[in-house]
């Protein structure tokens, strides 16, 4: 990004009426130009390799793709642009996968135009934005150790735990997914461990127990 050029973005959330509102308000103010547009984490990184935007706006819960995924790949593969996760769960199995994937910010959906506006501003000049409800979660977190067997879930451990309570086998979970038979067995362990189980059934009961899982 240069002084002189607009801030280009590029937004991802499943949503069409979504997506329309936030191209139509971006368009409509000057300083910035929306270079596409994806419907889950997937397209987000393909577009993002393509387009080289500044800032992603970058919805978590998609079918296809998790937004924290889409970070982790961004980040993987060094790409400029910053993201800016944009949504309406602010919950610890949210925000912290987020902020430790690679995201430059965190906002809900419900800041006002002009927050988001300016969020978008300190995230193309690589400054950290966090909403204050966000902002207080994070501080929390840092305060206080997570006890074993209570950490939180990343969005992808508690799709494949989801799976897992419906009855689905882990091959079945990762043609679901989109993943390897053998990235479904790394998430079990892992969260195995945050729950602080050791089968299917235990993690499932667990998940229900402390509304994981509803």
């Amino acid at each position: 990004m240069t002084p002189d050029l607009p801030i280009s973005l590029l937004i991802v959330d499943d949503h069409p009426v979504v997506r329309d509102g936030l191209r139509g308000m971006f368009e409509s103010a000057p300083g910035f130009t929306v270079l596409g547009e994806a419907p889950d984490g997937v397209a987000a990184v393909a577009l993002a390799v393509t387009l080289d935007p500044d800032v992603i706006l970058m919805d978590l819960r998609m079918p296809g793709g998790s937004g924290v995924d889409a970070i982790r790949e961004l980040t993987r593969r060094g790409a400029r642009a910053k993201v800016l996760v944009l949504t309406t769960y602010d919950t610890d199995s949210d925000t912290l996968p987020a902020i430790e994937a690679g995201a430059t910010g965190y906002l809900l959906k419900d800041a006002p135009r002009e927050e988001l506006f300016t969020a978008v501003r300190a995230a193309a000049q690589g400054r950290t934005v966090l909403s204050p409800a966000v902002a207080s979660r994070l501080v929390s977190a840092v305060r206080a150790p997570r006890a074993p067997g209570n950490e939180p879930l990343s969005a992808r451990e508690r799709e494949v735990l989801a799976l897992v309570a419906k009855g689905t086998s882990n091959r079945e979970t990762a043609r679901e997914l989109f993943i390897s038979e053998a990235t479904v067995k790394t998430h079990l362990t892992h969260l195995y461990a945050k729950l602080g189980v050791n089968d299917r059934a235990a993690a499932v009961a667990t998940a229900y127990q402390r509304g994981i899982l509803s």
